[in-house]
């Protein structure tokens, strides 16, 4: 794949600790793949998979902040994948990148299992709000493949007491919790809220296959300071400046 200029972005993440590239127009990484990678426990040489790793935005974070930890991820969009494959290149990270269907996963990847497994799975229903026109951002948001099947996939791929460590809506939980029942324990949850009073928008989710622990549901944490964005500045909190900022991972 040509990476010129007019196609992809340059972009900086953990304040310019890693070099990404993007696709120009098409799904861009934000702020949630540095928040998933911030809640995966892995340590040095444990085994990470990343369901739908896009241009590797939370593998590479998890690699700035561990270190040498054996990371795969899935990418079905080839065009994805390959800017993935690069990013890694470009930040002296090792990464390997399968272009597949997380529902025909390759044999290097089903033949084994893994200490952890993360995923933010597309957020929206196949049948709600409006389809978005670039193929890009409408295959990252929409769901094609059910989260029954994301959830029930990564389970799968885990080693037994193996992590399986999700972002996702805050409205879906219910159902998130319905899918990881039985098959995880040890379930931790840490909502996330824009502002100090207001309702949370995003819950990373944390199971442990084959446990059988009591369920955890924590205070949330505030992305932002104050309770309306009042004027033009970086009102990050100091709680997740130091997630964006400094790569450290998110205390539940």
């Amino acid at each position: 794949m040509d990476f010129d200029g007019d196609s992809v972005t340059c972009d900086q993440f953990l304040d310019g600790a890693l070099t990404v590239l993007q696709p120009r127009d098409g799904y861009r990484a934000a702020t949630d793949p540095v928040l998933l990678a911030a809640a995966v426990r892995a340590t040095r040489d444990q085994s990470v998979l990343e369901l739908g790793c896009g241009v590797g935005v939370a593998a590479l974070c998890l690699w700035k902040r561990v270190g040498s930890c054996d990371l795969t991820g899935v990418e079905i969009q080839p065009e994805y994948a390959a800017i993935a494959v690069e990013n890694a290149r470009l930040n002296g990270a090792s990464l390997r990148v399968a272009t597949a269907d997380i529902t025909a996963l390759p044999q290097e990847i089903t033949a084994r299992s893994y200490d952890h497994v993360m995923i933010n799975p597309p957020f929206f229903g196949a049948n709600n709000g409006t389809r978005a026109t670039n193929t890009g951002r409408e295959t990252a948001f929409r769901e094609v493949t059910p989260l029954s099947s994301w959830i029930n996939i990564g389970i799968k791929r885990l080693k037994p007491k193996g992590f399986l460590t999700m972002i996702h809506l805050a409205e879906r939980l219910p159902d998130i919790l319905a899918l990881m029942h039985p098959r995880l324990g040890d379930i931790e949850v840490k909502p996330l809220t824009p502002r100090s009073g207001k309702a949370a928008s995003r819950v990373i989710l944390r199971g442990r296959k084959g446990a059988r622990g009591r369920f955890l549901l924590y205070a949330p944490m505030v992305m932002h300071e104050g309770h309306a964005h009042d004027t033009d500045r970086d009102s990050t909190s100091s709680e997740a400046r130091l997630i964006l900022r400094a790569g450290e991972a998110l205390e539940f």
